[in-house]
């Protein structure tokens, strides 16, 4: 068995591990990669707007095809679907969770309509 290393992108919102989950653990593998969507729930989804994001991974992963596998084309494709997280939220198609652990609204202060915090 060798002991290869776990490439990964992580950033706030997106991670994407170039494993395969077995037994609930991250097994590296040079075929899959996992990703792994607002793993701190900071913001609610519905099934259509998670789709948008599987769907977006699934583009970038195809764009790079046939690349090798490395840290830099990970956290290429992590940058680009955290600015699509960022974006979704600014279209408000995600809102954050007023139920997560930590409000720290990491992307900007929630927008509030008809209310004054004087």
């Amino acid at each position: 068995m060798d002991n290869q290393m776990l490439l990964k992108s992580t950033t706030r919102h997106i991670r994407i591990f170039a494993a395969e989950v077995e037994d609930g653990e991250l097994v590296p593998s040079n075929q899959v990669l996992t990703l792994d969507i607002d793993p701190d729930n900071e913001f609610t989804w519905s099934e259509d707007t998670l789709q948008v994001v599987y769907r977006k991974f699934d583009e970038l992963v195809e764009a790079n095809s046939g690349e090798d596998l490395t840290d830099y084309n990970l956290r290429r494709i992590g940058s680009d679907l955290e600015h699509l997280v960022r974006s979704l939220l600014q279209k408000g198609s995600i809102s954050y969770n007023t139920l997560s652990r930590v409000n720290n609204y990491s992307m900007g202060l929630p927008q509030v309509v008809g209310s004054q915090n004087n």
